[in-house]
């Protein structure tokens, strides 16, 4: 770790906290994508396997992707056995992040609401808080009123176009400051040994007999073990360069965050009739996100119209905001599986793992994955979590299908 003078202004990212190494010519595992679960991965080989031979390669800054590009809500209220499980396992490791890394991640449980908007919405939302509950999963249903108790400045008013009739609820759920999760796992892998290089973009996979053997970057070749990838929106292209095909889509996922105002919105609000989710960010600013661009793109920026939906959208159940100016808008890629759900396992190549397919809800399983995809390169198999999440339940039929059955599937 880079030494720093004593008093002097922190950098905006603060790489002393890791190293910054030149590629060495060999590794025991590569993984592709220097962003929250490439480096959470990473700092479970360490933690749980002591694998520490290790390079995470991003192709540009330390977590520069959809780290730094997404609306930071952590739930694990999800509908499904297979994702409630992956995710409620998550939530678990983010209530002890902060003092498993030393690192201050802002972590805060404020709750979510998932509103209901109609008859058909209020039996999808009972029936998925009896499914949480069968799972270990905090949740409730609220009516309009409760909602309007857990947060006031939601609009309830039945002379809208789409009243809210209630919510679900789940307490332990909240959001996270996102940059600080990677720089301190960053730094936890950086501690291990483990080599994080930035400005290093894989082009080409190295495959010989069927089994991976190495990687192809702007940096010059590197060998490896095994190679993970985890590149979100481009781990389909990536996947093609060793021969796969990967059943994702990628998209254009927006968002947006107002000026800083004085704190007003305590918890999450998401809702998918109006498609907006909306929360505050702990300097103040409100935190907006909507569905994805319906065309498939490679770029980080979106169409205007979905900005105007999404805002209109929050202003129809928060009237408050209706003179918050909008400070700056973003996109990311997203990669969507055709049921919504991760491919989280092997590959046909051996030593050729895969994670992708996230859609819009890849940050609230950060550190989750990153303990079972680390448990699976370690001893190439999966961890029963991720197991139903293998690429083979598109030939066998296991779909594990969450479009649709956790109001959002963000």
């Amino acid at each position: 770790m880079s030494p720093r003078t004593p008093g002097a202004e922190l950098p905006e990212h603060p790489d002393w906290l890791w190293r910054n190494p030149e590629p060495k010519r060999s590794y025991d595992v590569v993984i592709v994508g220097g962003g929250g679960h490439g480096l959470a991965t990473a700092h479970y080989l360490a933690k749980n396997h002591g694998i520490t031979n290790v390079a995470v390669l991003e192709k540009g800054w330390l977590a520069g992707g959809n780290m730094a590009r997404n609306t930071t809500i952590i739930r694990s209220n999800y509908l499904w056995d297979e994702s409630a499980g992956i995710y409620e396992h998550a939530l678990k490791l983010w209530e002890g992040l902060a003092d498993e890394l030393d690192y201050p991640i802002l972590f805060s449980q404020r709750g979510v609401l998932n509103l209901a908007h109609s008859l058909q919405d209020v039996r999808d939302s009972v029936r998925r808080v009896e499914a949480n509950r069968l799972n270990g999963v905090d949740a409730e249903w609220l009516d309009a009123d409760g909602v309007k108790d857990v947060c006031p400045i939601v609009n309830i008013s039945p002379d809208v176009r789409y009243p809210v009739l209630g919510a679900t609820y789940q307490p332990r759920a909240g959001i996270a400051k996102h940059d600080h999760v990677a720089w301190g796992l960053a730094r936890s892998a950086d501690a291990a040994g483990i080599d994080i290089i930035q400005n290093c973009e894989v082009t080409g996979l190295d495959v010989v007999g069927n089994r991976v053997v190495g990687v192809r970057t702007t940096r010059g070749p590197i060998a490896a073990g095994k190679v993970a990838l985890c590149s979100a929106g481009h781990t389909s292209v990536l996947a093609a360069m060793a021969g796969i095909d990967l059943p994702v889509q990628s998209h254009p996922l927006q968002a947006l965050v107002s000026e800083l105002l004085e704190p007003v919105h305590p918890t999450v609000v998401m809702s998918n009739a109006v498609h907006v989710y909306v929360s505050q960010a702990h300097k103040g600013e409100l935190v907006m996100g909507a569905g994805i661009d319906a065309y498939n793109s490679y770029t980080q920026r979106g169409a205007f119209h979905i900005i105007e939906e999404q805002m209109a959208a929050a202003l129809e159940l928060f009237p408050v905001f209706a003179r918050a100016h909008v400070l700056r808008t973003w996109g990311g890629i997203v990669d969507v599986s055709p049921d919504a759900s991760p491919i989280i396992g092997l590959s046909p190549v051996d030593n050729l793992y895969l994670n992708c397919g996230w859609g819009t809800g890849g940050f609230k399983a950060t550190p989750g994955v990153g303990w079972v995809y680390a448990h699976t390169i370690a001893h190439d198999t999966p961890h029963p979590l991720n197991a139903p999440f293998s690429l083979d339940r598109f030939t066998t039929g296991a779909l594990v299908d969450e479009h649709g059955a956790a109001a959002v599937a963000h």
